[in-house]
């Protein structure tokens, strides 16, 4: 007996019904991608290794998908190295090419490699799959998509706002309320490691914090103990575990503690430029929060760093998510070519919206006539009349075989047909509204006005 056919863990199949929801999100976000002036490009699916490794820091690097050479991938190793097994050594030799991360560190390779036909400042959106070897869980999958809007060339605080209200111009669209935009800087977090005396550790530290809010203090407490940062450098960011407030007094509590670092203030003076200016434009929806746990463990953030929750009633992680990089593309021989970015979580907002019952029901709209196969020359004049009810937009088919008439009712409310045409006669049609159970007899003017 044949083994049943799987899929690999933290992948899915979509049916027509799901590609036809996650069209509709998409669809939106590229809408208003365009309003602000953002360009499409894509790139590769995978990239070469070097592109990639050394970009995430070692917990990223670690959930990079890595392809094998094509033919004999041990080819370049030999026995002794066979031998000792040298992870890192041996991946080097047998994979070169892997499955992309993000679609950040790609574009930013983009920007570098086609830099001579770009305008600058650049703005592009790219909406492709990524991959992560990640462990699944709910609203966390190994192959997802990510729709991301980037502006590099620009190191105006100005691009952040914007980013803020194209975050909340999306899911103003989309009917999600309660959604917070938090955001943080990646500047006061290395003040703050300056005011503790841990600068030296700040990648450290700011991974631990990033995860407050999945292991809690004395998770994160415990993890920065390991890490080296001393008991007494704890005590002085207690008030970080606790903070709360308005946008304005939690920026004035950070500027006490900050005082000290000219690092931290300068991170302080750009979060409040965005804050106040956005509170001052309006969000339609979205609610704005300061987030000074907010660390995202991405070593090229340089500035604000953002991450979007859904609504507490949802029970979901981040929905989006992004930041300033001031010299990103420097890792690949263009220094000094600012840039700023946010990304939406595809998955993870389709799952919020199904929760939340938000899909329209026209999103998911079938076809909306099926011609029953009666005869030969039924079928003929169904035909003729399907291919001009299609140049006129309108879904229509008809069931190709002749079965039975209970079995080609049954298919089109399975499919979610809404009317039958049971037969043509002499240019009127007989047509079933599956949904109210009534008969009609129509022209064919009449008969694209109720499909229309």
């Amino acid at each position: 007996m044949a083994q049943k056919p799987s899929i690999p863990k933290g992948t899915r199949d979509f049916s027509s019904v799901e590609v036809a929801k996650r069209n509709y999100i998409i669809s939106i976000m590229r809408n208003h991608f365009e309003i602000f002036g953002y360009q499409p490009i894509e790139t590769p699916s995978y990239e070469n290794s070097d592109t990639l490794m050394g970009k995430y820091g070692d917990e990223g690097d670690r959930l990079i998908f890595k392809i094998l050479n094509s033919g004999d991938y041990l080819d370049k190793v030999s026995y002794e190295e066979l031998q000792t097994i040298n992870y890192k050594k041996l991946t080097g030799k047998i994979s070169e090419k892997a499955l992309r991360y993000d679609l950040t560190v790609p574009f930013a390779r983009y920007v570098v490699q086609h830099q001579s036909e770009l305008e600058f400042p650049f703005k592009r959106y790219q909406i492709q799959p990524v991959w992560r070897a990640d462990r699944p869980q709910k609203g966390r999958f190994r192959e997802f998509f990510q729709c991301d809007a980037d502006v590099v060339g620009s190191a105006s605080l100005w691009q952040e706002v914007e980013l803020v209200q194209l975050y909340d111009s999306v899911f103003a669209s989309l009917g999600l309320q309660g959604v917070t935009i938090k955001i943080n800087n990646r500047k006061i977090l290395s003040g703050i490691a300056e005011v503790i005396g841990a600068s030296d550790k700040l990648i450290d530290f700011t991974v631990a914090l990033d995860k407050l809010d999945k292991i809690g203090e004395e998770g994160v407490k415990k993890e920065m103990l390991e890490k080296g940062i001393t008991t007494t450098a704890l005590e002085k960011v207690q008030s970080l575990f606790t903070f709360s407030g308005t946008l304005q007094e939690k920026l004035e509590k950070l500027s006490a503690l900050l005082a000290s670092s000219e690092e931290g203030m300068k991170g302080i003076e750009e979060l409040s430029f965005i804050c106040n200016n956005v509170l001052k434009l309006g969000l339609q929806q979205a609610n704005l929060d300061l987030d000074v746990t907010l660390a995202r463990g991405l070593n090229y953030y340089t500035g604000a760093i953002f991450e979007v929750a859904p609504p507490t009633s949802v029970s979901m992680g981040s929905i989006g998510g992004g930041g300033r990089y001031d010299d990103l593309t420097g890792i690949f021989g263009l220094p000094n070519m600012s840039g700023v970015g946010i990304s939406f979580g595809l998955d993870r907002i389709y799952l919020v919206l199904e929760e939340l019952n938000l899909f329209p029901q026209t999103v998911t709209t079938t076809t909306k006539v099926l011609f029953l196969y009666n005869d030969k020359d039924q079928a003929f004049e169904a035909m003729k009349t399907i291919s001009f009810l299609r140049s006129q937009n309108i879904k229509a088919e008809m069931y190709p075989d002749g079965a039975k008439i209970e079995k080609q009712f049954k298919h089109a409310e399975r499919k979610g047909i809404p009317f039958v045409v049971k037969e043509i006669n002499n240019g009127i049609f007989v047509v079933k509204d599956l949904k109210l159970g009534e008969q009609m007899f129509l022209d064919i003017d009449h008969l694209i006005t109720i499909l229309k």
